[in-house]
């Protein structure tokens, strides 16, 4: 590729549509979160009689943003939803000051309504780059070949994971991936579905520990993920430098992380041989929508690797904890004995893929100089995560939840083809759905103040012939949570236990399940003409009851936690990022970081 043919993505077309799409999505997400507070000039009736196109055909209204001057004007059509979601017409939006028309570009409107959306001057250039790369992004995808959603469901597993075009539903900077060069941006984003060959270090055993699930042991573990050929490799490469293998694990690394931080910031253990770069595996992975995490293309039925990177990217540091490793794989076999233990989970046909092994290095040095929280403490560890691969039974496929929300060039949703697919009533699929993926979450809630990260990336759907059969969650260790501060949990596990306010932990339900996912799953069928937005919600409303007659002995605990309650409080997830984008939320302490802003109509509550 020649220097110019990196950017060829780049294309003034691209880019004026790029944009367009971006302010659409901060535009509806803002005015989600009352960052602004779009006002009306057109109502649904003056606009159906003014000659303006409404979005979806449906009875939209004219809206106007101004910038914290209030010389600068944004105008635009939107459909208001359920939960106040904004669904903003991308080509309806137009950029004014005074008489001129402008063209609409993503970075000045961040600087235009820098005030009102509380970038302070320390955050503003930071998540600036992280809209440029967000933008550019949406370039390169805008550029690939069009496919539309029943291809993508058609195509299988990988081609839907490499297939996805927006990110994160809810963060406007969705893919800043700060720190990747366009070099690097074709290589290992995931939408570029590029084959990456890890990089891999022996580590020496002093600085280094490996932890395994129950019946694991890292000698023959290694050997079934590597091949015994490579192993043997790599063990040369340690003889002919007069060290003993038996004195080093071996850690798989992200390339670009060898590249740009372990051969620089990690250079004297390499000097002293605590760190030996062992060269590439055979096996060609591709990079998941989390970006850091790798499935095996060669042997699909082999672990995910999950690997340290430190690039910027929605509001973290994307680092591997070398002392979070540790207590790893003993969560995950926890968690799975209570799914196989309990009726009610087993009944959904709930299944995780465990985080069986994981490897970390500690860098004593740099551990001596900082805290926990430190992306220098997070540089240098790697997880091996079971594959669903081989759970499946015949004539089933694999999709990632987030999926379902994707819209084709023809505004066709995936959901929407998967409903078309299985012939079934769409209120039909839906409750299949929700049986599989929302049900568990409701009874690990009710019954042991259990709760997940279940957004769109983290879960991954089982169908056949188009209908969702079961749900696998997934990346378990470092996002659930227990919050009952009295649960007894074995020595290993205790640091699941999290302390949250009463009145804060339905919103592991009414935040991440309803506004960060129900919410566009439901905008998007009731506008694409599948399902009404009160049928979508009316079904949600009909499992949830059915849920809770069929598990009378938690009636105390349904009243005390009523997901039928009039609202909810309205988290706001930009407004974290916004705020700090490079730690957005301490991990150790979830609820302390939350941005309440008001609250949402609750859309059971009527049912």
């Amino acid at each position: 590729m020649s220097i110019a043919d990196a950017v060829a993505h780049l294309s003034p077309e691209r880019w004026t549509k790029a944009n367009r799409l971006l302010v659409r999505k901060a535009l509806a997400e803002f005015a989600h979160e009352r960052l602004v507070t779009p006002e009306e000039l057109l109502t649904p009736e003056e606009l159906l009689t003014s000659g303006e196109p409404a979005p979806s055909g449906e009875a939209g209204a004219r809206y106007v943003v101004r910038s914290d001057d209030g010389l600068t004007s944004y105008r635009f059509t939107a459909v208001r939803r359920a939960l106040d979601h904004w669904q903003v017409d991308a080509d309806s939006i137009t950029r004014t000051r005074g008489d001129a028309e402008l063209p609409v570009e993503a970075l000045d409107f961040f600087t235009e309504l820098k005030s009102s959306l509380g970038l302070s001057d320390d955050v503003l250039p930071v998540y600036l780059e992280e809209i440029s790369s967000t933008v550019s992004g949406i370039c390169y995808k805008l550029g690939k070949p069009k496919t539309t959603s029943a291809e993508l469901v058609r195509g299988g597993f990988q081609t839907i994971e490499t297939g996805m075009t927006e990110g994160h539903p809810c963060f406007v900077a969705n893919n800043g991936r700060l720190g990747f060069g366009i070099h690097e941006y074709l290589s290992y984003a995931p939408e570029t579905a590029s084959p990456v060959r890890l990089v891999w270090l022996a580590a020496h055993r002093s600085r280094a520990a490996f932890t395994a699930g129950a019946g694991i042991e890292y000698e023959s573990f290694v050997r079934e993920e590597l091949g015994a050929a490579t192993v043997d490799r790599f063990d040369a490469v340690l003889r002919e430098r007069g060290l003993d293998p038996a004195d080093y694990l071996l850690i798989p690394v992200h390339p670009w992380q060898w590249w740009n931080k372990l051969t620089v910031t990690f250079a004297a253990e390499i000097a002293r041989e605590h760190l030996v770069c062992l060269g590439e595996g055979d096996d060609e992975y591709l990079a998941q929508q989390s970006i850091r995490t790798f499935f095996n293309r060669t042997h699909p039925e082999k672990h995910y690797v999950k690997t340290a990177l430190s690039v910027l990217n929605m509001g973290f540091m994307r680092g591997l904890s070398a002392a979070y490793m540790e207590a790893t794989p003993a969560i995950n076999d926890w968690l799975a004995r209570l799914v196989d233990n309990d009726p009610v989970l087993r009944s959904t046909g709930l299944t995780i893929i465990r985080e069986r092994a994981a490897v970390g290095y500690r860098h004593l040095e740099y551990e001596a100089a900082t805290d926990r929280r430190s992306p220098y403490r997070k540089m240098l560890a790697a997880l091996w995560r079971e594959s669903p691969v081989p759970t499946l039974r015949e004539g089933e496929s694999l999709a990632t939840m987030a999926s379902l929300i994707h819209v084709d060039h023809e505004g066709r949703s995936v959901a929407g083809a998967l409903i078309e697919h299985s012939g079934l009533a769409p209120a039909d699929w839906l409750r299949a759905y929700l049986q599989a993926y929302y049900t568990p979450l409701l009874h690990s809630f009710y019954a042991y103040d259990l709760v997940y990260m279940p957004h769109g990336e983290n879960t991954i759907l089982v169908l056949k012939d188009g209908v969702v059969q079961r749900a696998v969650y997934k990346d378990i260790a470092e996002e659930i949570a227990v919050m009952d501060p009295d649960a007894v949990l074995p020595p290993e596990v205790r640091r699941i236990r999290v302390e949250v306010p009463e009145d804060t932990k339905l919103l592991s339900i009414f935040t991440d399940v309803f506004d960060c996912f129900f919410r566009f799953l439901a905008a998007g069928l009731a506008a694409e003409g599948v399902l009404r937005e009160d049928d979508f919600w009316r079904t949600v409303a009909e499992v949830t009851r059915a849920y809770q007659e069929a598990n009378p002995a938690l009636a105390d605990r349904f009243r005390r936690y009523d997901l039928f309650a009039p609202e909810f409080a309205l988290s706001c997830l930009n407004r974290l990022q916004l705020r700090d984008n490079r730690q957005m939320v301490d991990l150790a302490d979830p609820s302390g970081a939350l941005q309440l802003v008001g609250t949402l109509r609750n859309p059971v509550a009527g049912f």
